[in-house]
């Protein structure tokens, strides 16, 4: 039975970097983000590969089910048992879709969902001050922003009601917002 951990956060919550760092420090972890796994996908050669590179190569938004399946797939196909996942869900149909498939599934077992907490005024810093590519600016940040925003709140109740939500300050050091993700993974596993 494979665990899985997702992790979410606005943009520049520092979600992937911790995700990252905790799945370097153990050898049981393997951390995926969505776009991996479907870059994975594609380069694979499989026929899912084709259909999704059809959509990424055209810009636009993988079908929910064809990105459910992948995201289950990777997370079978993994080296390890534990599978930390960031930045999903995003939608709210893309949570609901995903929990539809996971009642069913009986390889993989969601274990939590992490929020890394930061104000919208630290991850604007902090996207706008690392400047990595053309998506790095206040416009994009903005819409990426409210993209996150919108749904957060039924994200929060509908795993809170599930009691699978732990939210985790994320305006400290990496150093001790890893630390205490992954003593938190590391109790739940």
């Amino acid at each position: 039975m494979k665990k899985l951990f997702l992790i979410i956060g606005a943009p520049g919550s520092g979600k992937t970097t911790d995700a990252e760092l905790i799945a370097a420090k153990h050898n049981n972890i393997t951390h995926y983000s969505t776009g991996d796994m479907f870059r994975a996908e594609v380069s694979s050669g499989s026929q899912r590969g084709e259909i999704i590179n059809t959509y990424i190569s055209a810009g636009n938004i993988v079908p929910i089910d064809i990105a459910i399946e992948t995201i289950l797939g990777a997370i079978k196909n993994a080296s390890t048992d534990i599978v930390i996942i960031d930045g999903y869900p995003r939608s709210i149909e893309q949570m609901v879709e995903l929990d539809k498939y996971l009642i069913n599934e009986n390889e993989v077992k969601l274990v939590n969902v992490i929020e890394v907490e930061v104000s919208e005024e630290v991850a604007r810093d902090r996207v706008l001050g690392r400047s990595r590519g053309a998506d790095d600016n206040v416009e994009v940040f903005n819409n990426r922003m409210k993209v996150y925003l919108e749904p957060l709140k039924k994200i929060q109740e509908f795993y809170t009601a599930k009691n699978l939500l732990k939210k985790i300050n994320g305006e400290r050091t990496i150093e001790k917002i890893v630390i205490e993700m992954d003593k938190y993974i590391q109790l739940k596993i």
